[in-house]
């Protein structure tokens, strides 16, 4: 829809008993008339996990309030999967087909700014990323999914934890490769071991896209992203004496300025990535007469395939290793790897461009460029083909960006979400059924 015509919250409409009314079935012709009283409930949800935001995998309060909706809808429900993960499994018919639909459930440790009356009631978190929002859409197609009888095979439905990656080693504090993230968590967990898809798909809303617009794209969508420590060692000194020290400054440097060429001059012009070199910190002393013994250079590696986010490494390595013979240092690095690169693959990408254009009113982008941003569904997407999208939602009202105190999901956004996820069900039917003709 254009942003002028977003829709706004509708009163919340709920039967004498307080369960949620039953909602008008989404018909596969018409897949974005959604009901007020299916609509308004999910608002009313969406603004209850925004009121109580919880970080990464401690994310209780919001998978006992999925798990809730779940049952109450019929879908079997798994628990426990990557510590807080819960998983909901809807089967109709014969058919073998399978795919996931995946969400989010976590929050930042941000402060919301006041003025809405949603306003997070826990100090120093906030759903700043959206992802109460992404929960309410996927609930909401469950729903409709329930509902619909027209289409055979099962539906995976993930909520995850840890999105952010906060949390990194609750679940085993002494493990060296601890999960990063809820993600990863779930995929050792045995998600698709357990329950297995052909693909998987999520969804995740845009601040930089106008509301009816939907993006996807075929191959990286998200980068990679990684944190590096490198440690130049020296000999401190006087600083009126250099000759009788070894400068670990002057090595760190020049080592900011080769890494600098590792982009411009090493990674394909058509390959973009990121060397961010962001904090120095000496060690020992903060006088500025002496000259430090060691010398600690922190920043963010960002790439959108393995191959070059090898290369990035590697050469990194390899570059802090000759400087540091140069100029007679020791030099230490340690690169802590993040999230892969998030992936779409040719099938399900196709998949969910179809799925997009059969919405009235939705405008698809198949044409932005990937996001050096990173994201945990990547994850999924190495252990199954994956397709992830963006959905609009700013508009003169949704002006702030992700991760920002300012920051709300536009409820208006919601059916639209919740239309796409039922329209992809829908197109993956439908390949189920050209590929059996």
């Amino acid at each position: 829809m254009p942003a002028s015509a977003a829709k706004q919250p509708l009163p919340l409409q709920r039967s004498p008993s307080g369960s949620r009314s039953a909602p008008t079935l989404l018909k596969w012709g018409s897949l974005t008339e959604m009901n007020a009283p299916n609509a308004s409930d999910w608002v009313s949800f969406r603004q209850d996990l925004h009121r109580h935001p919880e970080l990464g995998f401690a994310v209780e309060r919001t998978a006992d309030k999925v798990s809730k909706a779940l049952t109450e809808m019929g879908v079997e429900v798994h628990r426990g999967i990557g510590k807080t993960g819960v998983v909901g499994v809807l089967r109709r018919g014969n058919s073998d087909a399978a795919i996931a639909l995946r969400a989010d459930m976590d929050a930042l440790p941000i402060d919301e700014i006041k003025g809405r009356d949603h306003r997070s009631e826990y100090a120093g978190k906030m759903h700043a990323c959206g992802h109460d929002g992404h929960t309410a859409m996927l609930l909401g197609a469950a729903e409709q999914l329930v509902a619909c009888t027209e289409w055979e095979g099962t539906i995976v439905f993930v909520f995850q934890p840890a999105e952010e990656g906060i949390g990194r080693g609750n679940l085993d504090p002494d493990a060296v490769d601890a999960p990063r993230c809820g993600g990863e968590a779930m995929v050792r967990d045995g998600l698709f071991e357990r329950f297995p898809v052909r693909a998987a798909y999520a969804l995740h809303n845009w601040p930089a896209l106008p509301v009816g617009t939907v993006a996807v794209r075929v191959g990286a969508m998200m980068a990679a992203t990684d944190e590096i420590e490198i440690l130049f060692e020296g000999r401190g000194g006087h600083a009126a004496m250099p000759d009788e020290a070894c400068d670990p400054v002057v090595a760190m440097a020049h080592f900011v300025v080769a890494a600098q060429t590792l982009v411009s001059r090493e990674v394909a012009p058509a390959e973009a990535a990121v060397v961010s070199l962001t904090q120095i910190e000496t060690r020992g002393t903060r006088a500025s007469n002496v000259i430090p013994g060691s010398v600690l250079l922190r920043g963010t590696v960002r790439s959108l395939s393995l191959a070059t986010r090898a290369l990035l490494h590697r050469r990194l390595r390899e570059q802090a290793a000759g400087v540091a013979a140069t100029f007679g240092c020791k030099v230490h690095v340690t690169i802590d790897e993040g999230y892969p690169p998030t992936i779409n693959a040719p099938r399900p990408a196709g998949i969910a461009e179809r799925a997009a254009r059969r919405l009235p009113d939705v405008q698809v982008r198949t044409d932005l460029p990937p996001s050096m941003g990173a994201e945990d569904f990547s994850f999924l997407a190495q252990a199954v083909p994956g397709a992830y999208l963006w959905l609009g939602q700013a508009d003169d009202a949704h002006t702030a960006k992700l991760h920002s105190p300012a920051y709300d999901f536009h409820d208006g956004v919601l059916d639209t979400g919740i239309a796409l996820f039922c329209a992809i069900v829908r197109e993956e039917a439908r390949s189920s059924v050209r590929s059996v003709d």
